[in-house]
């Protein structure tokens, strides 16, 4: 599925969320300040925020994702390229 096919199917209704018990921030795989689900959000809605203290954070990791449930549109790409598991999506609140 390509990213104009994606955002013809999303419906804004079940944002995803990242479990920061899992996100590694992609360590190993990206390059700090980036990762696979920001690189492939078709609407941006994703960011990287720094670990404060590394050394304490989940897998040691220097940084997580954090998704923008306003921006975000449901097509679940992030999902699909997240080798952790850690996006998931869920139903938004009324």
């Amino acid at each position: 599925m390509n990213t104009e096919e994606s955002l013809r199917e999303c419906d804004g209704e079940m944002p995803a969320v990242v479990d920061l018990d899992k996100c590694d921030g992609c360590k190993g795989r990206k390059e700090k300040g980036t990762s696979m689900c920001m690189e492939e959000c078709p609407v941006e809605a994703i960011s990287l925020v720094e670990e404060p203290d590394p050394s304490n954070a989940p897998m040691g990791r220097e940084q997580h994702a954090e998704i923008n449930a306003e921006e975000c549109t449901d097509c679940e790409v992030c999902v699909d390229v997240c080798e952790q598991g850690a996006i998931s999506m869920v139903e938004a609140s009324e």
